[in-house]
């Protein structure tokens, strides 16, 4: 039932937005009676905060996964632009969504779920770093600004739409954090 929930959840979502998102039409998504999804839920930003969980899980187990199987195995731009393409591609599989979490995350209280995020690719990144044989100054501010940065631009790129060809976007945002992080 909590699958067939979130499912719904995350469809409305993406199709009608967050303001347009109620219990109602959630249940209605799910083929369920309002009474029986809040047998589970509360509420609409319950269920919400749920599918920004399960999303944020999906897209931390992407990224670091890909990250993990690079680390110390590729040099730096490799490892940059290819996580960067990681992210995209999982930024761009459902925009809407991303648009929805977006411009609901403060409301929704989950900013600490993304911290997290950050912190834990933040990380990596630095394990990677240490690896080198070269150190970088300051490099834990430099991971801090530069993951920070990718998140940024990632999402804006998936929600703005830019007229920017995708790789592009990846070549000129991995010229931007190699240059910095790393020298």
């Amino acid at each position: 039932m909590v699958r067939a929930i979130l499912d719904a959840a995350r469809t409305v979502l993406e199709n009608d937005g967050y303001s347009a998102a109620s219990t109602n039409k959630i249940a209605r998504a799910a083929r369920i009676s309002p009474g029986s999804l809040y047998q589970y839920f509360p509420d609409k930003d319950a269920i919400v905060a749920a599918v920004v969980q399960e999303y944020t899980d999906q897209l931390v187990a992407r990224v670091t996964g890909h990250l993990l199987s690079k680390i110390g195995t590729c040099g730096e731009r490799e490892l940059i632009r290819e996580s960067l393409q990681v992210t995209l591609d999982a930024l761009e599989e459902q925009p809407e969504l991303v648009r929805a979490i977006s411009e609901n995350t403060p409301r929704l209280g989950v900013s600490q779920k993304i911290a997290a995020v950050e912190e834990r690719i933040g990380e990596l990144v630095l394990a990677h770093l240490r690896l080198r044989s070269q150190p970088v100054p300051r490099s834990s501010v430099r991971v801090w600004m530069s993951v920070r940065v990718v998140e940024h631009l990632t999402m804006r790129y998936v929600l703005d739409r830019p007229p920017i060809e995708r790789d592009v976007f990846l070549d000129e945002v991995t010229d931007l954090i190699v240059r910095y992080a790393y020298t």
